[in-house]
């Protein structure tokens, strides 16, 4: 059990100093040609890769890597119920979902920013019209 955790934590550490090289080595080899910047070390493209993931990645691992067909991340129980239903069921909630005022300039009187009793058909003309 504990060889199967090294192995495992060998291979992502091997994973991550690859990534890093080839981040290097993609890096050395087009940005200062193109943008005329600064080559890279190993360190500093392991940085680069560490702030990428921090930025646009996350550190939350609800990844499902070799999950086939799905989005990536946990169960979604609303997904699950709308494949449930049938397309008479789906219309019926499309309209209650209108009616309750998740459209624009649906609901109850309310318009978009809050804004009542505003009849957007029959707008005054300004002066300068």
């Amino acid at each position: 059990m504990k060889t199967h955790f090294f192995k495992h934590v060998l291979l992502g550490m091997l994973a991550i100093a690859g990534f890093s090289a080839v981040v290097m080595l993609l890096w050395n080899a087009l940005v200062p040609a193109i943008f005329g910047l600064a080559v890279i070390n190993f360190w500093q493209a392991l940085g680069l890769l560490a702030l990428a993931r921090l930025l646009f990645g996350g550190f939350g691992s609800k990844m499902a890597f070799g999950r086939h067909g799905g989005s990536g991340f946990g169960k979604n129980p609303i997904r699950e119920k709308w494949e449930k239903m049938t397309p008479e069921e789906r219309n019926e909630f499309i309209k209650k979902r209108n009616e309750f005022g998740h459209g624009f300039r649906h609901g109850h009187g309310h318009d978009f920013f809050g804004a009542r009793g505003f009849d957007f058909d029959n707008e005054p003309k300004k002066d300068n019209e």
